[in-house]
C-alpha cells in the first residue's frame, strides 16, 4: 500500500493518470486509516530536496542573478552545462534541474492537499495548507502557472492550471482562512508568524507575478505588506542579531533572534543538504574538504563596505576548526594553525575576484570568492545541524520599507535600512531609492533564494553583469518541463520555449 501511495504521488502532482487503471480506485480507499499526521511530516521531510539542494530551487534563484557562478573548473564542474546555462540565462526546456525542482515541487503540493482527504486534526491542515500555499508561491514565481487539484474525487482528470493571478488569490485566501489554527511556533513548524510573511511576499510580488515585464505596485496591497509588518514588529517576538551568522549556525533553532521559519534539521540523524552550501564552495585542501565550485561575483563582493558584519566574522568553531571565516573567503587560505594551503597544483590556494564562466590553466582552481553563509557544522558528520532559513525578521522589516518606498515614504523606508545597516556595523546611508535598496537586499539576503526574485521585482533581472549579455524577455519564466506538458494538455509552453 506504502508503494502504492508513493507512486501516485509521484504521477498524479502532474495532472492525469491516463494510463491508471480505474480498478486502483479501490486500492485508495483503503488508505482511509492513513495517518494525516505522517503524511504532514513526510511533506515537511519532502521540502528538503527542493529548498535545501544546491541543484534545485535554490539554483534556480541564486544562478540566474548577480550574486553566484559555478564556473566549470577544467573537467570539474561541467554537467554538460547545466549551471553556465543557469548563469547566462541560455537554459532550455530540457534544463534537468528546473524540470525535477517543478515535479518535486508539485509533489509536495499533492502529498499537502491529499492529507486533507484523512480527517486530520484543525492545526495539521493549517500547517499542512501553510506549507502547499508556501510552494505554491514559490512555483508561481519560477514558471509563472500552476497545476493545482482541489477535487480529489476523480483522479484520472486532468489538474485544473492556475494563472498567476488565481494563484495569488489562492494564497492570500489560504493565509487568512488558516491563520487561526496555526501554532505560534517553533520557527521549524508552520506557524502563525511564517504564515504572515508568506502573505507580505505574496502581495509584495503580485504586481511582478501578474505583469512581469512591467511590474505594478498596487497602494492597498503595499498598505496591508506595512500593516502585516507592523503587527510582527510590535509583537516583540524578534530583533536583529547581534551576531548576524548566529541565523544560520549549527543551533540557530536556539541562539537566532531572527528566524521566524527554517526547516528542521537534526545533527547527526536527519536532515537536508544544508552542509551544500559550504561544502560548493570550500577547496578540496580545506578542512572539511569541499567541491571547489561556486563562487560569488566580484562586483557583487564590490558591493559590501569594509567593517559590513556580513562580509567577514571569526564565527567561533571556524577558525579554530579549519581556519575558515563566515562571510566571503578570498585570498591566501589557510589551515586552523595559520598555515597557507596549496591548490591541487602546488600554488597557492589564493581566491580572487576575477572568475570565469569557463576556466583553464593554473588559475582554475582559484578563481571566484567564497561564500560561507551557513556557519560550518564541524560534530554532526553529514547530517549537519543548521537548520535552514526560509525567513527571516531582516525581511520583514525590508519589506516593510520597500512598501513605504513604494507608496511614497522614502524617509520611513530609509530610516529602517539605515537601522539594518547600522545593526550590521556600517554607515548610514543618506538617500534612497530603487538601485539602493536593491543592493541592501542582495547584502543582507545574498545565498538565500531571493535573490532571482528581488531582481524580477524591481526590473532588473535581464541586465548583463558579468558572462551574461542582456536576456530575452522570455527568461522572466521558466519553461514548462516536456513531461509535465505531456501529462497534462491544460498546461501551456511559456512564451519563447
Amino acid at each position: 500500500m506504502k508503494n502504492l501511495f508513493y507512486i501516485l504521488f509521484a504521477i498524479l502532482a502532474f495532472g492525469a493518470c491516463t494510463d491508471l487503471e480505474e480498478t486502483h480506485r479501490k486500492d485508495l480507499t483503503e488508505l482511509a486509516d492513513l495517518d494525516p499526521d505522517a503524511v504532514l511530516q513526510s511533506s515537511y521531510d519532502a521540502m528538503r530536496l527542493p529548498y535545501q539542494d544546491q541543484s534545485r530551487f535554490w539554483a534556480a534563484q541564486e544562478h540566474t542573478g548577480d550574486a553566484a557562478m559555478g564556473p566549470t573548473r577544467g573537467p570539474d564542474w561541467d554537467d554538460n552545462g547545466i549551471w553556465r546555462s543557469l548563469h547566462n540565462h541560455s537554459w532550455d526546456a530540457d534544463h534537468a534541474f528546473l524540470g525535477s525542482t517543478f515535479s518535486e515541487l508539485l509533489q509536495i503540493v499533492y502529498s499537502t492537499s491529499n492529507l486533507l482527504d484523512f480527517n486530520p486534526s484543525a492545526q495539521t491542515e493549517a500547517e499542512a495548507r501553510l506549507l502547499r500555499a508556501f510552494v505554491l508561491n514559490s512555483i508561481v514565481d519560477g514558471w509563472g502557472q500552476v497545476p493545482y487539484r482541489d477535487d480529489f474525487a476523480d483522479l484520472l482528470s486532468d489538474a485544473k492550471v492556475l494563472s498567476a493571478a488565481e494563484t495569488v488569490d489562492l494564497i492570500v485566501s489560504e493565509v487568512d482562512a488558516i491563520m487561526g489554527n496555526l501554532p505560534d511556533g517553533p520557527a521549524n513548524r508552520a506557524n502563525k508568524d511564517a504564515a504572515k510573511v508568506l502573505k507580505m511576499k505574496t502581495l509584495l510580488n503580485k504586481g511582478m507575478y501578474l505583469n512581469r515585464e512591467s511590474p505594478t505596485f498596487d497602494g492597498g496591497d503595499m498598505a496591508e505588506v506595512i500593516s502585516i509588518a507592523d503587527a510582527i514588529i510590535a509583537s516583540g517576538k524578534y530583533s536583529l542579531a547581534t551576531n548576524y551568522f548566529d541565523n544560520f549556525a549549527p543551533n540557530n533553532d536556539q541562539i537566532s533572534s531572527e528566524n521566524i521559519f527554517t526547516a528542521e534539521n537534526v545533527g547527526g540523524s536527519n536532515s537536508g543538504n544544508v552542509r551544500s552550501r559550504w561544502f560548493c564552495g570550500l577547496h578540496y585542501n580545506q578542512n572539511p574538504s569541499g567541491w571547489n565550485g561556486f563562487c560569488t561575483l566580484g562586483d557583487f563582493y564590490d558591493s559590501f563596505e569594509d567593517g559590513d558584519a556580513r562580509k567577514y566574522a571569526e564565527y567561533p568553531g571556524m577558525i579554530e576548526g579549519g581556519g575558515i571565516n563566515s562571510g566571503f573567503l578570498i585570498g591566501q587560505q589557510v589551515n586552523e594553525l595559520g598555515v597557507e594551503l596549496m591548490d591541487r597544483k602546488g600554488n597557492q590556494l589564493a581566491f580572487t575576484k576575477e572568475v570565469a564562466l569557463t576556466e583553464s590553466g593554473d588559475n582554475l582552481e582559484v578563481t571566484g570568492v567564497r561564500v560561507m553563509k551557513y556557519v560550518i557544522d564541524y560534530a554532526s558528520g553529514d547530517n549537519v545541524d543548521n537548520d535552514y532559513v526560509y525567513y527571516r525578521y531582516a525581511d520583514v522589516l525590508l519589506m516593510k520599507a520597500e512598501a513605504l518606498m513604494r507608496t511614497g515614504d522614502s524617509a520611513g523606508a530609509l530610516d529602517i535600512v539605515n537601522d539594518i545597516r547600522t545593526s550590521r556595523g556600517v554607515g548610514a546611508l543618506s538617500s534612497l531609492d530603487e538601485a539602493a535598496l536593491l543592493a541592501e537586499r542582495g547584502r543582507e539576503f545574498y545565498w538565500e533564494g531571493f535573490r532571482r526574485t528581488d531582481l524580477l521585482r524591481f526590473g532588473k533581472f535581464l541586465d548583463p553583469w558579468s558572462d551574461k549579455t542582456q536576456s530575452g524577455t522570455e527568461r522572466l519564466v521558466f519553461p514548462i518541463p516536456a513531461a509535465s506538458l505531456a501529462s497534462n494538455p491544460n498546461l501551456v509552453q511559456n512564451p519563447g520555449y
